[in-house]
C-alpha cells in the first residue's frame, strides 16, 4: 500500500503522523504535493517522506488523498485529474465537497469521502467517512485502518451525515476550544492564577467527557448528580440557561452545517 497527499496541512500532517506512529505504512511509502517551500522542507525533515510541488508522484500509488481547503477543490481537481489512473482509489477530506463533485471532477468512480478532526492530531479523532460502490473490498480494508490510526472511525451508508457530522465533530473542538478558553478566563476572574485554572478546567472538562463515556449514563443523569438542591451548580446552570446557553449551541451546529453544504459549490 502507498499514499500521496495533495496538500501538506495541518490536517494532513495529522493523518501521517498517525499512519505512520501506527505503522500502517513507512515513510517511503507516503508523499506530498505542497505548493508551499517551507512546509515541504519542514514535512520532509520531521518525517522522512517524499515531498514535491507538483503531482508527478501521485500517478505511481494506491491511494490519493485531497486534502486541500474546499475552496480550492474545483481548480486542484481539474490539476490532479490526469494523474490519476483507474486502479486507484481517492481519498477527500475535503469539508462540504460532495462524492458527486469529486466524482465528476476528476473523472473517477472509485472515491472515499471522510471528515476528520483535528484531535487526530495526537491519535484521537474521530473520523465519518463513506464510498462509491466502485471501491473495492481490499482498498475499503485498507481505508478503515488508514482512517482508524488516528482516532475512532465510523463508517456511513448515507452521505448526508459526512456535511452533519462536518458541523458537528469536524467543527465541534472549536465550540469546546472556546468554552475552555471561557470557563479559563472564568477562573482567573473570581481569583485564581491563569495556570492554576488551566488544569482545573483540562483536567475538569477531559474527566466529565471520560466519565460520560465509561458510565455510559445520559449528561443529564450526570448533571443531576452535581447539581444540589439551592447549590452553587444550579446557580451556575440557572444562569447558562437564562442566556440561552443550549439553545445557542444547537443554532451554532445548525448555522454550521447550512454553510457546510455551501462550501462545495
Amino acid at each position: 500500500m502507498s499514499m500521496w497527499f495533495i496538500g501538506g496541512g495541518a490536517m494532513a500532517e495529522a493523518m501521517i503522523k498517525g499512519i505512520l506512529e501506527a505503522r500502517v505504512l513507512s515513510p517511503d511509502k507516503i508523499g506530498v504535493s505542497e505548493l508551499i517551500e517551507d512546509r515541504r522542507v519542514y514535512l520532509d525533515e520531521r518525517y522522512g517522506i517524499e515531498v514535491m510541488d507538483g503531482y508527478q508522484g501521485l500517478s505511481s500509488v494506491q491511494t490519493v488523498v485531497l486534502a486541500i481547503k474546499p475552496q480550492n477543490a474545483k481548480v486542484v481537481m481539474s490539476e490532479v485529474s490526469s494523474f490519476i489512473n483507474p486502479q486507484q482509489t481517492v481519498i477527500s477530506i475535503m469539508g462540504g465537497v460532495n462524492v458527486e463533485t469529486l466524482v465528476a471532477s476528476l473523472d473517477h468512480k472509485a472515491v472515499i469521502r471522510v471528515m476528520p478532526n483535528t484531535p487526530a492530531q495526537i491519535g484521537a479523532g474521530v473520523s465519518v467517512w463513506t464510498a462509491t460502490p466502485q471501491v473495492t473490498n481490499s482498498a475499503l480494508e485498507e481505508a478503515r485502518e488508514i482512517i482508524g490510526s488516528f482516532g475512532e472511525e465510523i463508517y456511513v451508508d448515507d452521505e448526508k451525515m459526512i456535511d452533519m457530522a462536518t458541523a458537528l465533530s469536524g467543527c465541534g473542538p472549536g465550540y469546546v476550544f472556546l468554552f475552555i478558553e471561557a470557563l479559563i478566563d472564568a477562573g482567573v476572574n473570581i481569583g485564581l492564577s491563569r495556570d492554576l485554572s488551566r488544569t482545573l478546567v483540562l483536567q475538569t472538562v477531559l474527566g466529565s467527557a471520560k466519565l460520560v463515556r465509561e458510565s455510559g449514563s445520559h449528561p443529564a443523569q450526570l448533571k443531576d448528580l452535581v447539581t444540589s438542591p439551592a447549590g452553587a451548580t444550579i446557580a451556575g446552570v440557572l444562569a447558562l440557561e437564562q442566556a440561552g446557553f443550549r439553545g445557542t449551541v444547537i443554532n451554532a451546529v445548525n448555522l454550521a452545517y447550512q454553510k457546510t453544504k455551501l462550501l462545495g459549490d
